[in-house]
């Protein structure tokens, strides 16, 4: 194996980079969006937009549009977590989206628009819930909170052109 992958291997249910790197998934709406809040935090060391929680295998941006995959608009990042901590990256994720709406963010609509955290390993399990928790008490919000907290499944990365989108096509953000 040969480039940025090769250092990959599996460590428990945790993708390990190198010995540092960890790997975090968020679907919050819009992945464009979403990946472009996670891209300059510092410690983030790559992003990549993707599908994950679905029933098919290797889904495109065409079949996960028709809200019959079961995928989200997932973005996974890859952390340094000596560098930023995934207590950070639970912020990140709730202050750039509004986890009240279910199938929703802001015009996009449909299941693949749904507010969820994959969890990687018990760790990040156990500080997703306390963060969802913290905040429903807060009173932030005045609806519930439907963000889902789930196992991370497989990630299915999106097609090259919607890596970095607003940066390839220097937008400011899409509108939510």
């Amino acid at each position: 194996m040969s480039g940025p992958d090769k250092n990959l291997r599996m460590k428990g249910q945790v993708t390990i980079v190198s010995e540092n790197l960890q790997k975090a998934d968020f679907a919050a709406g819009c992945f464009w969006h979403v990946e472009e809040a996670f891209r300059h935090i510092p410690g983030v060391v790559s992003t990549a937009v993707g599908y994950e929680g679905g029933r098919t295998e290797n889904p495109d941006y065409r079949e996960v549009c028709t809200d019959r995959t079961g995928h989200a608009e997932t973005v996974q990042v890859t952390y340094d977590p000596s560098k930023v901590s995934y207590d950070v990256l639970l912020d990140v994720f709730w202050s750039h989206h509004d986890p009240t709406t279910p199938n929703r963010q802001g015009p996009d609509f449909g299941t693949q628009y749904r507010s969820v955290i994959f969890y990687h390993n018990k760790e990040q399990e156990a500080a997703a819930r306390a963060s969802k928790e913290k905040l429903q008490k807060s009173g932030k919000f005045k609806k519930p909170i439907v963000t889902e907290i789930v196992p991370a499944t497989k990630f299915w990365r999106a097609e090259e052109y919607h890596q970095q989108y607003l940066e390839k096509n220097n937008l400011k953000g899409c509108g939510i």
